[in-house]
């Protein structure tokens, strides 16, 4: 009976150097049927990266070859890189009743909500600017021009976190986790994703 039989796609966005994938490292450690989507991108791996754990790091060659075979769910460019999600596993995991967390940009996120109405989007915001900021440059990974153009990047999808359903803010680790698990939670129970267990219960 406690079988989520309706898969949950939720979209998760917010600037470089929001904590993305801290939050969703956290979230992964303490729910069941969980997936993470592993984005194609074109930009460079940074030191800590791992190709197939944090993207899939191709050249813009195989990209656009996927692009044009049809086996990209949703792409953009954003800052000169593409970014895209393979679309191969994303239907069978919500078949399968799995919650589906696919990190895009705004771009990409506005293209999913089109494609998957049912889906969840959640913007994930920074305490302010300045600590955005500082995060960049703890990273170590980017110049400075790199950094303030990532800045003026982040303005532009903060400016569009109105679009999305849920705003969660990451001040402190413990409570940006615990307000997404309770999102994902509350998502899980909702009347569309249930249908099953009406018949299951009159039928019982």
């Amino acid at each position: 009976m406690r079988e989520n039989k309706e898969g949950l796609l939720v979209v998760l966005s917010g600037p470089s150097g929001s904590g993305k994938d801290t939050v969703l490292g956290e979230l992964s450690e303490g729910m069941d049927d969980l997936e993470l989507s592993i984005s194609l991108t074109t930009r460079q791996k940074r030191p800590w990266e791992y190709d197939g754990v944090h993207y899939y790091f191709v050249d813009r060659g195989y990209f656009e070859e996927k692009i044009a075979n049809g086996e990209i769910l949703e792409y953009t460019q954003y800052n000169g890189n593409y970014y895209g999600t393979p679309k191969s596993t994303i239907d069978e995991w919500l078949c399968r009743g799995k919650t589906v967390i696919l990190i895009i940009e705004v771009e990409g996120a506005a293209n999913v909500r089109a494609l998957y109405p049912n889906c969840v989007s959640v913007f994930l915001l920074p305490p302010s600017l300045a600590v955005l900021a500082q995060r960049l440059y703890r990273r170590e990974s980017e110049d400075a021009a790199e950094i303030d153009r990532r800045m003026e990047i982040a303005k532009h999808e903060i400016a569009r976190a109105e679009d999305y359903d849920y705003i969660i803010l990451n001040d402190v680790l413990d409570y940006a986790v615990s307000d997404f698990r309770a999102i994902i939670r509350a998502e899980r129970q909702r009347a569309i994703r249930r249908k099953y267990m009406i018949n299951l219960i009159l039928n019982s």
